[in-house]
């Protein structure tokens, strides 16, 4: 059956998803949500709080674990030689979805200190992060952000995509950096200035973003996802952004949204839209299809770094890389 006929007999549907789409709940990222409570997040990602109770042995490098790539990223820049960073979820992993492995846990067990984002994007990890903060030294470094900075999609829920306003990640790095001060004594001035260091690497970054997104005509500054990672990104660059799916990808997306974002896209002549290393891509390609239905050509952009970096050893492998990648493809298509 031609896709023409199958418009004709489900005008507003995209039937290709029937099988297994349904609204997006708020309800289930709070259920993900309620594995790692308020409390205890707070308890282990408090630095001066938790450093006491865990001093360093004296053998270098530390063994410092992280959850992604982001994360890793901080630690490594920071800690430069006096640690050894082992990241557990690497290129086009999801963290909402991520499960620990064995493997994972005797990395968590075998460290001396642990970072990880935090604001429950390690979702199922929750109750393993908890029990590790117990033993030792176990940060969430976005927690360290003053609350008023965030954006809030429920009573005392919280949007985990921080990094993607360089400038709010920027201030992820004060956790990572008091936490190595207070285990580590000895480098604790050399510390503070690869933090420092690496703070005003990220001041340039920002600017760099700004400039380049404000060449985007303002009328074409519309980024269309499969799912909603970029509203620190548009609030920070003054891009209007739209998405398919919700903060966590563990909700699956629902008709209705598929349809009202076709007509969305029609009715605003966007051109383009784009995918997620880390996210499937039948939501958008369903987008596609939808609006081909209505007349409109939209293209697929390219694709974005979203909840995970890119493969070690590239320039993407690196946040600030993959920060500029993402600016880079976005202005490109839709400028």
């Amino acid at each position: 059956m031609t896709f023409a006929r199958r418009i004709k007999d489900a005008p507003r549907c995209v039937i290709a998803l029937q099988r297994f789409a349904r609204f997006t709940s708020l309800a289930l990222f709070l259920g993900i949500a309620g594995c790692d409570s308020p409390g205890a997040a707070a308890r282990h990602g408090d630095p001066k709080e938790a450093a006491p109770a865990h001093r360093f042995s004296g053998a270098y490098p530390i063994r410092v674990t992280a959850t992604t790539g982001m994360v890793a990223d901080l630690a490594k820049h920071i800690g430069g030689e006096h640690v050894a960073v082992t990241q557990l979820m690497g290129e086009g992993i999801d963290p909402h979805l991520y499960k620990a492995s064995p493997g994972d846990v005797s990395q968590l067990n075998g460290a001396d200190m642990i970072f990880y984002s935090g604001l429950h994007l390690e979702g199922k990890m929750g109750d393993v992060l908890a029990r590790q903060a117990s033993k030792k030294p176990a940060v969430a470094v976005a927690e360290g952000i003053a609350k008023q900075r965030l954006l809030e999609v429920a009573l005392g829920v919280y949007d985990p995509h921080v990094w993607f306003d360089v400038a709010l990640w920027s201030e992820t790095l004060a956790s990572v950096e008091a936490a190595l001060e207070n285990f580590d004594p000895p480098h604790a001035a050399e510390y503070r200035r690869r933090a420092a260091d690496y703070r005003a690497e990220l001041a340039e970054l920002d600017a760099e973003c700004r400039k380049r997104i404000s060449e985007i005509p303002r009328e074409h500054r519309v980024l269309v996802t499969a799912h909603d990672a970029f509203h620190y990104f548009g609030r920070a660059y003054g891009v209007e952004v739209k998405a398919i799916q919700g903060i966590s990808t563990q909700a699956e997306a629902g008709i209705k949204k598929i349809n009202e974002l076709v007509d969305f896209i029609a009715a605003r002549k966007i051109k383009a839209v784009f995918v997620e290393t880390s996210v499937n891509e039948r939501n958008i390609e369903a987008l596609v299809e939808g609006c081909q239905a209505q007349g409109h050509a939209v293209t697929i952009g390219g694709q974005l770094f979203s909840d995970a970096m890119g493969r070690p050893g590239t320039p993407e492998g690196t946040y600030p890389g993959m920060v500029r990648h993402n600016v880079e493809a976005i202005a490109k298509a839709l400028e």
